[in-house]
């Protein structure tokens, strides 16, 4: 945990010297006051001197207001530096997932990261802010208090060794009982996150099969856990509060008393008396605060090894650094082979095939087949376990991401919006992208008409509001929206998966056909399951568990594939 701050506090050192200047003029403050306070009381009050008073009265007014005005301004840079190490850690948790392969990202899932992101960055600020306002102070604040207590009077020190080991002892069993409650607290956050997103994104289905009182009761289970551990440790910290408070009074008590004797007998002023008893309060105080920060070091210890976790995986695609500019789109596979770690059988195996510009290959075959992943791997998705895959004879795998995102565009098998307008979604691929080249696009992906009718949240057509996930269009909407995303980038090769899936014959024909006249400089693949959708390609890749078992045209497959026969039977007889 010291290592990860340190490592994102080092921007911010000036802000932290400066806290600890405040502090130290803080507790300066805080020590000289009772000091004063005994010197009006013995030789003001006593002897009815009002000089004294009035003067060492107005030092500690000024005293008072330095106190204040450094403490204000300790606690505001303290602020200010915590807060902006957690916007740093949340934004390097942040560029690292993005980095992430799907694989990783399956590893973790994301509700973990959402939590790692969130409530773990957060619980290191807490302690952050904790530890610059009160670890510097509270120390300091001991070792003064003490000191200016003996100063007062030795006599009573044997108080102040018998105070303070038993509010460390309450102290290091609440923490030793609340250690356990708050890894586990972790853990029970990300199962309720968890819980929650995959009611959410599922609820569709949850309403179809009417599965709404078992959800809600899954959810019940999950976040009942997290508060039973909640109460827990409220429980500790509803005694340690009270323990706390009778060992200061049983302590001032014990001061009053046997100070009392002590100036029945003479061995001590009455000033000295209640400047002691202050300073006995300030060390306890102390004392309190530094352990209260301990308490809270065992969850931000949990929250800093998950935020490790995150930072300390290593991206399994490393970036290359070939920038293509003047790509053309000619894209190889050579003996292309990709297992999933730990996988008994490979995905796919031995995939040898070219595709050139203006050229459309279709790809159809069985659920399971290894379609999707054949294209995933294209833009580096994810990475293959053998074999090269090459545009314009370079891997892949050396072009940078920029350059690999502006040569390969690809809508993927679920059409995803995000929240915003038609044309922020449509200009994500191309933030340049003019109003007339978002339009060309919108008519080649056959969405010009429902686009230029639609009206949201009194804005119309392009400005039209979308919803996250676009969950406020049709299916077959979205598709189209989704193409059209992709047409406006204008990369060099066109990867469609299964993304006219939603289509109706008709719109699917017209799309086919627009792409057909727009793309003819451009590579196409598309992953169908219709026949009908890839029956015009130029080649055809018929795939089975993984392996490209025929390849021709859809006249040649019909005379020569058994497997391609045997889909366009099966789709004829349920036409």
């Amino acid at each position: 945990m010291l290592k990860l701050l340190a490592r994102f506090a080092r921007p911010y050192s000036g802000q932290v010297l400066a806290v600890i200047v405040l502090q130290l003029v803080t507790i300066g403050a805080i020590l000289f006051l009772p000091a004063l306070n005994a010197q009006i009381i013995d030789d003001g009050i006593a002897t009815g001197d009002t000089g004294i008073i009035w003067r060492l009265g107005g030092i500690m007014l000024a005293v008072a207001f330095v106190q204040l005005a450094a403490a204000i301004s300790s606690v505001w840079f303290a602020a200010r530096a915590a807060m902006s190490i957690g916007r740093d850690l949340r934004a390097a948790i942040f560029r690292r997932v993005s980095q992430f392969s799907t694989h990783q990202m399956s590893q973790f899932g994301p509700a973990t990261l959402i939590t790692r992101a969130t409530n773990d960055v957060q619980q290191l600020q807490m302690v952050t802010l904790m530890a610059m306002s009160m670890l510097v102070m509270a120390p300091i604040m001991a070792v003064g208090g003490v000191v200016m207590a003996l100063r007062e009077d030795a006599g009573l020190s044997w108080l102040v060794w018998a105070a303070v080991p038993v509010i460390v002892v309450i102290m290091v069993i609440a923490g030793w009982r609340m250690m356990p409650l708050f890894r586990k607290m972790q853990e029970a956050i990300d199962d309720v996150n968890h819980t929650l997103r995959e009611q959410i994104t599922g609820m569709r289905v949850v309403r179809a099969f009417v599965r709404e009182d078992y959800e809600t009761q899954r959810f019940t289970t999950a976040n009942h856990r997290l508060t039973d551990l909640a109460v827990g440790v409220g429980k500790i910290f509803v005694l340690l509060f009270p323990l706390i408070s009778l060992v200061l009074h049983i302590a001032t008590a014990a001061v009053l008393w046997f100070g009392g004797l002590r100036v029945d007998a003479g061995l001590v002023a009455v000033g000295s008396l209640t400047a002691f008893m202050q300073y006995l309060l300030q060390i306890l105080m102390a004392v309190m605060m530094a352990t209260m920060i301990f308490l809270m070091v065992p969850r931000a210890m949990v929250s800093a090894k998950r935020i490790n976790e995150v930072l300390a995986t290593e991206p399994e695609l490393a970036e290359g650094t070939v920038d293509a500019t003047q790509a053309t789109g000619h894209l190889t596979f050579d003996t292309v082979s990709f297992s999933y770690p730990g996988a008994e059988a490979p995905v796919l195996e031995d995939i040898s095939f070219r595709a050139t510009p203006g050229q459309t290959i279709g790809i159809i075959g069985s659920t399971g087949s290894g379609k999707t992943t054949l294209l995933n791997l294209i833009p580096r998705l994810i990475d293959t376990s053998s074999g090269t895959i090459t545009i314009d004879g370079v891997d892949v795998r050396d072009y940078s991401r920029e350059a690999l995102s502006n040569i390969v565009g690809m809508v993927p098998q679920k059409a995803y919006l995000f929240s915003g307008t038609v044309a922020s979604n449509v200009r994500f691929g191309a933030p340049g992208a003019s109003d007339d080249e978002v339009w060309r696009a919108l008519e080649t992906a056959q969405a010009k008409d429902f686009v230029a009718v639609r009206t949201s949240d009194e804005a119309t057509g392009l400005d039209s509001s979308i919803a996250q996930g676009g969950t406020d269009v049709s299916g077959g909407q979205r598709q189209r929206l989704a193409i059209g995303r992709t047409l406006a980038a204008q990369p060099k090769i066109y990867l469609f998966d299964d993304s006219f899936s939603a289509l109706d014959a008709t719109t699917d024909a017209e799309l086919r056909r627009a792409l057909a006249g727009q793309l003819t400089e451009a590579t196409l693949l598309i992953v169908a399951q219709r026949v009908a959708t890839i029956k015009d390609a130029d080649h055809i890749l018929v795939l089975e568990r993984g392996r490209i078992v025929d390849a021709g045209t859809h006249d040649e497959l019909l005379d020569s594939s058994t497997v391609y026969q045997q889909i366009v039977a099966s789709q004829v007889g349920h036409g």
